[in-house]
């Protein structure tokens, strides 16, 4: 209870692919979880997205058999903000749109008692601008995890200006028991990880839209050339061409700065729904797996 050190109980609110990362990281660790979403066809989503990655981490013996069904009880979805009140910790990974993130911190707020804490999964927005929406600005942190969750070890986490050591203490032993590696991060638009991958996406874009080469010798170069896993229009895919594009332009109203600009061929992907992998289609084609498919109309 939110009483009681350190933290047992999460809601997370956000159903999409964060929010599920983050819910089945959680449930792993012992944690129990109240996942929340206004949509009840998000939640579905959320549910099979967690089973199917259990269902992997078992085929690849990285839990153990039965484990699944355990981590999957320790997970109740729901519709209401209600469980909220029950937490010690809320982490909000809701749509990159300042407004909508703002609503929802001040919506929860007036629930919680005083003692929970409050930590935004936002990959690009100032943590000072999203705590002022509550009343416990001091309780309130950024803790940005990176995809896919249960994968990935880094999280950044962001202080804002009347953050208090307490929260950041109790949010970097999260992290750790988590199994992932706490960083610190400035209250800047994008913090570090975004600061720096945006320019990279948005000038493989470019390239692109000049002519440069096709989105699959552009993303071959990255991952022959640079050792990256996965190249830069898959990996903007993959985030999400939405998602991507809110971030660009948080930072470049933030910083005013050319890099940050997202790039036309991104804007017109955006509003023609191409979203990438969670729609099918966006810089690639993608099958029901995940899987590219070759170019076509």
């Amino acid at each position: 209870m939110s009483g009681q050190p350190g933290v047992e109980r999460v809601f997370v609110a956000g159903a999409g692919l964060m929010g599920a990362g983050i819910a089945q990281t959680l449930a792993q660790h012992g944690l129990r979880v109240d996942l929340y979403d206004i949509e009840p066809a998000a939640l579905g989503r959320a549910e099979r997205q967690i089973a199917e990655s259990l269902s992997r981490l078992t085929a690849r013996g990285r839990l153990a058999a039965g484990e699944a069904d355990v981590v999957r009880t320790r997970i109740r979805p729901g519709t209401a903000l209600e469980p909220a009140v029950q937490s010690d910790l809320v982490i909000e990974a809701v749509v990159e749109a300042a407004e909508v993130k703002q609503r929802f911190w001040a919506a929860v707020d007036r629930l919680c008692p005083p003692a929970v804490r409050f930590a935004s999964n936002t990959s690009s927005i100032p943590i000072t601008r999203l705590a002022a929406a509550t009343s416990r600005p001091e309780q309130f942190i950024g803790m940005h995890f990176y995809s896919p969750v249960p994968v990935m070890t880094l999280v950044e986490v962001v202080r804002g200006v009347r953050t208090d050591d307490a929260t950041q203490r109790a949010i970097e032993a999260l992290a750790v028991r988590l199994g992932k590696t706490p960083v610190a991060a400035a209250d800047l638009p994008g913090f570090i990880g975004n600061r720096i991958l945006i320019p990279y996406l948005n000038e493989a874009m470019t390239a692109l839209m000049q002519g440069a080469g096709t989105a699959s010798s552009i993303d071959a170069v990255a991952r022959l050339g640079f050792r990256h896993p996965m190249g830069p229009l898959e990996l903007a895919d993959f985030i999400g061409l939405d998602v991507v594009y809110s971030i660009c332009q948080v930072l470049y109203a933030g910083f005013r700065d050319p890099r940050y600009a997202p790039c036309p061929l991104l804007e017109r992907l955006v509003e023609a729904g191409h979203l990438g992998r969670k729609t099918g289609r966006g810089f690639h084609r993608y099958g029901p797996d995940g899987s590219i498919l070759p170019p076509g109309p």
